[in-house]
């Protein structure tokens, strides 16, 4: 565990140090949980956008995007249910007087006794081998299934008290899992009580005359209240999805694990409107459709699980996470949720609108049924910034901090250097970058030795270094350095376009 606290402490100084992300207001100590986005971080956040966007709207025909306003109508927040059940389960430590989510507690101390499932398998996996029966193991192990029943009756105990509103029984839960203060090792509790996470504010041009509004929670409510807008301009029929990037805003009770966490952030949500009762087979289809998207990124597939929802919202009949292995352990990088019929029905009943699609291969009004896809695009931001750092040795002893992006990811795709400053190699080499830049973001570094030259791609990312000596000005060709592999090759400055195109492309 204090491996992957270095970790995270090494990404988060190589982020900052290089431009990707830097706490907000610095000179005034930061704000907790808030965090801009430098130079390389942008063009990284950018690509992401872009790459989701292309996939999710441009790949698909009966999907359209959307870009909906922070400030709405404040009974938009009283039909989704986020002005009375908006809520998170908090919990204060007496001693410490540090304040928790009394949920977060109990799922890290689940995540401890999985990880004691997971050493047990390990080990077995050790003394076995090619032998070991993994399914088998975990069916019939002793220690196994002690500690799975322990997780499910933790599990289950806490559901029932959620869904009863017992929160009582939450902090008795914690009391008897002899949960501590990771801080302190107290277990000195208060009451467990509901904090609602919305921020509120005025809008109008006097204090008298002003209506509270809320800055949005989620960026949803924005598609249903605009579904029937979406659907009679585009003429879409079911089903279709609505996609849309953009802000929330969530007054977390602790927030932490860097950006993973915040205040602030960035949603990529589509909705995708179905028939009532086709409801299970587009939810299906939807989660292995994203895990694929994931995957094609180019990230290890054993970094991402999915996780099944034990307490639904109140807007679902089911529920899952795609989780991504952090270097704080696996935690949730993307929902997908069958929201059922119960945001459209909600506004209707609250605008006195009605919000219903008529099916004409069926004949017949309905209000549609909803499957939704939800990924925070910060928490994508640090699952590749996270499984791209590398700490590397290399063959002649020295060694090297890298950014393996994903190429297509990349703030910049090449960097052109030339290997001097004399004799005609810079003017070459900005001859090279003007005839790239319209096509790729570009970089020109003439500053240091070649050796430190290469160094600085390697640790913001960059896949290709570009090289400029005294024989490309005879003979128009140049060195192209790869990344990850070292290997260093001459190419003709002609081919530079469509060799980086070709290695850049995203896999769509």
């Amino acid at each position: 565990m204090a491996n992957q606290e270095d970790l995270l402490k090494q990404i988060i100084s190589h982020a900052k140090e290089y431009g990707f992300v830097f706490p907000s207001s610095e000179i005034y100590d930061g704000l907790s949980a808030v965090y801009d986005y430098g130079p390389l971080g942008a063009e990284l956040k950018n690509h992401l956008k872009s790459y989701w966007w292309k996939s999710m709207v441009q790949m698909h025909e009966n999907v359209v995007g959307l870009d909906t306003a922070i400030f709405m109508h404040p009974t938009t927040w009283k039909a989704s249910g986020h002005t009375d059940a908006f809520n998170d389960p908090l919990i204060d430590n007496k001693d410490s007087k540090k304040r928790y989510r009394a949920d977060v507690l109990i799922e890290e101390w689940v995540n401890k006794i999985q990880a004691k499932i997971d050493k047990e398998v390990a080990k077995a996996e050790n003394r076995f081998g090619e032998s070991f029966d993994k399914e088998q193991f975990l069916a019939t192990n002793p220690r196994v299934l002690a500690n799975k029943e322990k997780i499910d009756e933790a599990e289950n105990r806490f559901k029932n008290a959620m869904d009863n509103e017992d929160l009582a029984d939450v902090r008795q839960l914690i009391i008897d899992l002899d949960i501590a203060d990771p801080v302190s090792g107290s277990k000195n509790w208060t009451d467990v009580r509901q904090f609602n996470l919305m921020f509120s504010t005025e809008i109008g041009a006097t204090a008298e005359g002003a209506t509270t509004v809320y800055l949005r929670p989620e960026t949803a409510q924005g598609i249903f209240v605009n579904f029937l807008n979406v659907q009679k301009t585009t003429r879409m029929k079911i089903p279709f999805g609505i996609a849309q990037i953009g802000k929330a805003f969530r007054n977390e009770i602790i927030a932490r694990q860097f950006i993973f966490r915040m205040r602030e952030f960035e949603q990529m949500e589509m909705q995708f409107f179905v028939r009532p009762g086709e409801e299970m087979k587009w939810y299906e289809f939807w989660k292995t459709e994203r895990l694929k998207w994931h995957e094609r990124i180019g990230i290890a597939k054993e970094n991402y699980r999915f996780h099944d929802h034990l307490k639904l919202a109140h807007y679902a009949n089911a529920a899952a996470d795609i989780e991504f292995n952090f270097p704080f352990g696996f935690k949730e990088l993307e929902g997908i949720h069958s929201r059922t019929d119960f945001d459209l029905k909600q506004h209707e009943e609250h605008s006195g609108k009605k919000l219903q699609y008529f099916d004409p291969e069926i004949n017949k009004n309905y209000v549609p049924f909803v499957v939704e896809t939800s990924i925070g695009l910060d928490r994508l931001f640090l699952a590749v910034l996270s499984s791209s750092f590398k700490n590397e040795e290399l063959e002649d002893g020295s060694s090297r901090v890298v950014l393996k992006l994903p190429a297509f990811l990349a703030p910049y795709k090449a960097a052109v250097l030339p290997l001097t400053k004399k004799d005609g190699l810079p003017e070459k080499a900005r001859q090279i970058m003007t005839s790239l830049k319209a096509k790729f973001n570009i970089q020109y570094d003439e500053k240091d030795s070649i050796g430190k030259r290469y160094r600085r791609q390697d640790a913001i990312g960059t896949p290709f270094s570009i090289t400029v000596d005294h024989d490309s000005l005879n003979d128009n060709t140049v060195t192209i350095r790869d990344r990850d592999s070292l290997e260093q090759t001459r190419v003709k400055i002609a081919d530079l376009v469509t060799i980086i195109q070709e290695k850049t492309e995203a896999p769509l």
